[in-house]
């Protein structure tokens, strides 16, 4: 069992049920699935990037990506329909906690000039998207190969739809939020 699943049974689940005032167990929010895309709009020009954002993706998650391809023609982006653009992962289960897990507590502190994760990202529905710049915070990342610099999103899907109760659950995990009173320990 993974080390941030056991925490959130013994930990986050208490405090959340304290908080909140749940009755029962199985009420209490939880995350449902990690969803992170890539998206490789350069690929119009050089086909071979996909293959190399798609070979950083699954490096990165331990899964394999799913190629997205454009739904409709853009002159102006020299997008024609069907061409490869994003490369996507949906994380659940075991390799969901994993991922979780390392982002939180070896990649989140390699980011440069991070003073915390905004709360203003939730969706009202109780789901959490943030923007990662660079695929360089992932310690799977070689600084070496990289060809090129690809940012992601990743989105935190939750099984509440209120976003103070998902602020609370991902809070209790361990991510680091502006204003949070913990200190952020950088390491280099």
């Amino acid at each position: 069992m993974s080390r941030l699943k056991d925490k959130y049974r013994t930990e986050v689940v208490p405090a959340l049920t304290k908080e909140f005032g749940y009755k029962n167990v199985m009420a209490v929010p939880r995350i449902q699935k990690i969803v992170v895309n890539m998206g490789l709009g350069e690929a119009t020009a050089n086909a071979k990037i996909i293959d190399t954002g798609s070979d950083e993706l699954a490096r990165i998650t331990g899964q394999k990506p799913v190629t997205r391809r454009a739904k409709k023609s853009i002159a102006a982006f020299k997008v024609r329909k069907g061409m490869p653009i994003a490369a996507m992962v949906t994380l659940r289960g075991a390799r969901m906690w994993e991922f979780l897990d390392r982002f939180i507590n070896t990649a989140v502190p390699r980011i440069r000039d991070f003073r915390g994760l905004s709360t203003r990202s939730f969706d009202g529905r109780g789901n959490y998207s943030l923007g990662i710049k660079e695929q360089m915070i992932f310690p799977e990342i070689n600084y070496d190969m990289v060809d090129q610099i690809h940012g992601m999103d990743i989105t935190f899907v939750t099984t509440t739809n209120k976003d103070d109760m998902a602020l609370a659950l991902l809070r209790e995990l361990g991510m680091p939020f502006r204003g949070d009173d913990k200190p952020i320990i950088v390491q280099s």
